[in-house]
Order: C-alpha cells, then sequence, then structure tokens
C-alpha cells in the first residue's frame, strides 16, 4: 500500500511540474499584457490630462494676478489724483466762502451808504444851518469813497473784481471840509468887495439927492 501511494504523489507532482512549465506564447498570456499595456496607457493619459489642467490653472492664475496688479496699480494712481482734486477743490470753496462773506459785508456797507447819501436833500437845507449841512453830507460822501475804493482795492485781485466797474485809480475824492467851505467863502467875498463898496456909495448918493 505504501507503494501505490508513493506512486500517487508522484504523479501528482509531474502534473504541477508541467503547468509551471506552459507555454509562453499561449494566447491568454498575450491577452493579459495587452491589458496591462491598454492600462499603462490610460494612466498615462490621464497623467497628461491632469498636468494639462495644472498648466491651464496656472495660467489663469498668472493672469488673475497680473489684472490683480494693474488694478493694484490704478487705484493708487487715482487715488492720488481724487486726493489731490479733493484737496483743490476744499481750498476752492474755503476761498469762495470767504469771498462771498466779504462781498456780503461789503453789500451791507456799500447799501448803507447808499442809502444815507440818497437822503440828503440838499434842496430843502435851511440857510442858517446851510454849513452844517454841508460839513456833515460831504463827510459822508467821503466815507462812502473811502469804503467803495478800499472794497475796489481788496477784490482787485479776485474772480469778483469786475463787479465794481473800472474806477480810475485815486479816484475822484470830494475834499469840502469845512476849512475848504470857509476858505470859497472868504474868496468870494475878497473877488465882491469892490463891488459892494461901489454899489453902496451910490445908494447913498441917490438918497441924498
Amino acid at each position: 500500500m505504501a507503494a501505490g501511494t508513493e506512486h500517487t504523489q508522484h504523479l501528482r507532482l509531474k502534473e504541477s511540474q508541467l503547468d509551471l512549465g506552459a507555454d509562453p506564447y499561449d494566447p491568454s498570456n498575450g491577452e493579459d499584457f495587452d491589458g496591462k499595456l491598454r492600462e499603462a496607457q490610460h494612466q498615462l493619459e490621464l497623467l497628461q490630462s491632469q498636468r494639462q489642467d495644472l498648466e491651464r490653472q496656472k495660467c489663469e492664475m498668472d493672469e488673475l494676478n497680473s489684472r490683480k496688479e494693474e488694478f493694484i496699480n490704478g487705484q493708487i494712481e487715482i487715488s492720488e489724483r481724487l486726493a489731490t482734486s479733493v484737496t483743490s477743490i476744499d481750498r476752492e470753496l474755503f476761498e469762495l466762502r470767504q469771498e462771498l462773506e466779504d462781498l456780503e459785508q461789503t453789500r451791507q456797507s456799500v447799501a448803507a451808504h447808499l442809502s444815507r447819501i440818497e437822503r440828503i436833500e440838499p434842496e430843502g437845507w435851511q440857510r442858517d444851518s446851510l454849513n452844517a449841512e454841508l460839513d456833515r453830507s460831504l463827510l459822508m460822501l467821503n466815507q462812502a469813497e473811502d469804503e467803495f475804493e478800499s472794497a475796489v482795492s481788496h477784490f482787485a485781485g479776485g474772480r469778483t473784481r469786475g463787479i465794481f466797474g473800472n474806477p480810475t485809480s485815486g479816484g475822484s475824492r470830494i475834499r469840502g471840509t469845512h476849512t475848504d467851505f470857509m476858505s470859497s467863502v472868504k474868496n468870494g467875498l475878497a473877488f465882491n468887495l469892490p463891488i459892494v463898496v461901489l454899489g453902496a456909495l451910490a445908494l447913498i448918493m441917490i438918497l441924498f439927492k
């Protein structure tokens, strides 16, 4: 019995050896190689597709970074220009407000002088108060002229200088003070004194005839 069992095991070993020594040109082996090749090609295609995706993403990121840098440069440039404009506008508005305030004050002063001057009525002056009325009125004229010339000088370099017309330099100042008036009276009296004396003598002679 032992000899028969040993013979059987020997046969099975032979069969295993035959299986291991199979023909390398077996069609089933070729199909397995083709499958592995196709799998390797598929993996290679996947890798190439991933590489292309990465390159496309890199190009998109580079473009985004370039646009971002362009925006930052434009932001800085326009911000500087706008800030300069705001500063200039603020300065201009301040000067305009200041000039408007000065104009309003000047208008009130000029209007007050105009109102006082227009209320003067030389025809209504009494003879006994003529001297005082002239002094007061001429003083008002001189004050108005001084105020006007001061306004012209103040606004001469501004944008509103044209509202005062084209006044002559120095103006046509009226200087009719009490001294000037009395001097004129004395000069007139001295000029007419001989005529007055002759007239008085002629009148006396007529009366005593």
